[in-house]
């Protein structure tokens, strides 16, 4: 009787004294995990093409309808351009031609009395065939007269200056009333799709790779390194060029959403450059006391306080984790809140 009070009494000691423990579901295992190395670098944002929006005649600037930043589309007219002269040489064409149909009146008339004439016998051949000439050459004077003005009315139209793609306008260097030649650029629009374009030292050459993911940070200059799901955007290396310029390697990225971006606005890039093992936790299992991180760790006996040194936070199958640098082993059982 005495002997098994004895062994129920040592039970109920080593279960209140933690001897045994029984690992929860929740708890987290620290294992070394695989994370990418990146080289923080800046990258410019690019147009994929700019265009230039040129005029097609000299003249003066009369109407300009766009600004920097305004989006245009194909065809769309941005600036006119008048040339007074071109006024003129039409009231000139038309007057031509008015005069030559007066003189192809006269010329089928002298035609018709010349058949008639030769019909009856008053009139040698001679005279027929010189005022068939006549009538011919008055006849193509007056072709060569409308095609003449025709080629008067399109050097007017060429005045509308027309946007060569839709895109947004960059730059306007000229101004309404400005005299411009044949060719002056009028406009810039930036008319293809945008993309990162970054450079990395050459010693990077070798481990970055075409369709490697990188990850963009916060808008701006801002060196710090956004962490959470919904600030996250990642990219794709798309085309790595072969030659090394001063030392740096040049690879354009492609990003979704860089429609609102400035061109050649510099934006913080990670892009990946090797790979090393860490052991990470979740954010959560992380508590501060007295400016001294801790995690609890799974021991015989319950939880206990283990600080630690944190590190940056690093991405694991769609999971934010946070480095451990020292105070963790690998196989540790961390306790989740």
């Amino acid at each position: 009787m005495r002997r098994g009070i004895s062994i129920f009494l040592l039970l109920m000691l080593a279960v209140t004294s933690g001897a045994v423990s029984v690992a929860r579901a929740d708890d987290f295992l620290a294992e070394p995990i695989t994370v990418p190395e990146t080289k923080a670098v800046f990258a410019e944002v690019k147009s994929r093409t700019v265009v230039p929006a040129r005029a097609r005649i000299g003249g003066t600037i009369k109407t300009i309808s766009v600004r920097e930043g305004d989006m245009v589309t194909a065809d769309q007219v941005i600036a006119v351009v008048v040339d007074e002269k071109i006024a003129l040489e039409l009231e000139a064409a038309k007057a031509r031609i008015e005069v030559l149909h007066s003189q192809l009146h006269n010329a089928r008339t002298e035609l018709e009395r010349a058949e008639q004439l030769v019909a009856r016998g008053s009139a040698a051949q001679s005279r027929l065939d010189q005022v068939r000439t006549q009538f011919d050459v008055v006849t193509n004077q007056t072709v060569a007269a409308e095609a003449e003005m025709a080629v008067i009315r399109q050097r007017a139209s060429e005045g509308n200056i027309l946007a060569p793609n839709a895109g947004r306008v960059l730059t306007v260097p000229v101004t309404e009333g400005s005299v411009i030649l044949p060719g002056e650029e009028v406009a810039r629009i930036a008319s293809g799709r945008y993309f990162l374009r970054l450079s990395i030292p050459e010693r990077h050459a070798a481990q970055i790779t075409s369709g490697a993911k990188v990850l963009l940070g916060g808008r701006g200059l801002d060196p710090t390194q956004n962490a959470d799901g919904n600030q996250q955007t990642f990219g794709t290396i798309v085309k790595i060029y072969p030659e090394i310029a001063e030392g740096r390697v040049t690879a354009d990225v492609e990003v979704e959403g860089l429609g609102d971006y400035f061109v050649n606005e510099r934006t913080l890039v990670h892009v990946p450059v090797g790979t090393r093992e860490v052991i990470a936790v979740p954010e959560a299992a992380l508590s501060i006391r007295h400016g001294v991180d801790y995690v609890q760790v799974a021991v015989d006996g319950g939880a206990q306080d283990v600080a630690v040194v944190p590190g940056a936070r690093v991405l694991h199958d769609g999971t934010v984790l946070v480095e451990i640098l020292t105070g963790l082993r690998a196989g540790d059982r961390v306790v989740l809140p």
